[in-house]
């Protein structure tokens, strides 16, 4: 009976501790560059890793559930917006938006 409490205690905290941070990975953006988001200080770093941006951070996002509210960058116009991710599945909305009014946003696919 103690094996299997314990068994079960393991299997509910990977569980847990895999649904805590469902944004960590590495994403195909829009665009068809790839993004790795990965913690880093308390938050979660938006990094190209490849195209024509590549090693350029784009955005830090906190939360968690699947949902996580930050900034996000364009990179080709270099600007700096309140951002937001919602993770679904394999895909993750991404939305920029300026003064909460004017938004635009993208689908990333989990690779």
């Amino acid at each position: 009976m103690r094996a299997i409490l314990l068994a079960a205690a393991l299997v509910f905290t990977a569980a847990s501790a895999q649904s805590a941070e469902p944004i960590v990975g590495n994403w195909k953006t829009a665009s068809g560059a790839t993004a790795q988001i990965a913690p880093c200080g308390g938050s979660y770093c938006v990094t190209l890793k490849s195209g024509k941006h590549s090693g350029k951070q784009i955005g830090k996002m906190a939360g968690s559930g699947g949902t996580y509210k930050g900034t996000i960058t364009d990179p080709e116009a270099d600007k700096t917006y309140s951002g937001s991710g919602s993770v679904s599945g394999n895909s993750l909305q991404m939305k920029g938006c300026v003064m909460s009014v004017f938004c635009k946003s993208q689908t990333w696919t989990r690779l």
